[in-house]
């Protein structure tokens, strides 16, 4: 099984006890402060990887378009988060998260136009099925 995969998997299950573990701790708190104790961690845990891994040092050979487009995903990446918090305090984190996960259609979408990857029928079939989940799930009463 190629690296990128075991990879993969390895983030699904640990993005699938997130949301769980997420909602079960902030229930004394505001999703914000929630969001902030948890970026906090975040933030610690990955700056200690990046120097665990001797990786920090290729920050200064980056180019600042890179750096850029990062500093972007920084900013989408902090709205999602504020946003899916939010929600998650409010509605049922089942729901929440596999409307979250429809975040996918715009991946795909983007990585066509943009980064020009494959478009297959194996991945317009998956995500025409993601949608009809999504399309139960929201619309369904």
């Amino acid at each position: 099984m190629p690296t990128w995969i075991i990879y993969s998997l390895i983030s699904m299950f640990f993005a699938g006890l997130t949301s769980v573990i997420a909602k079960s701790g902030m229930k004394e708190l505001s999703a914000d402060v929630a969001l902030s104790v948890r970026t906090a961690v975040v933030f610690i845990f990955i700056i200690l990887n990046s120097i665990l891994f001797q990786n920090i040092k290729t920050v200064s050979q980056a180019s600042w378009k890179s750096l850029g487009f990062l500093a972007i995903s920084g900013i989408t990446t902090s709205l999602s988060w504020i946003f899916y918090y939010r929600a998650i305090k409010i509605g049922n984190v089942s729901q929440v998260a596999l409307i979250d996960k429809g975040s996918i259609i715009i991946t795909l979408l983007l990585s066509f136009w943009i980064l020009k990857e494959p478009f297959s029928v194996k991945t317009m079939v998956g995500a025409a099925l993601i949608m009809s989940g999504i399309a139960v799930l929201t619309f369904w009463k």
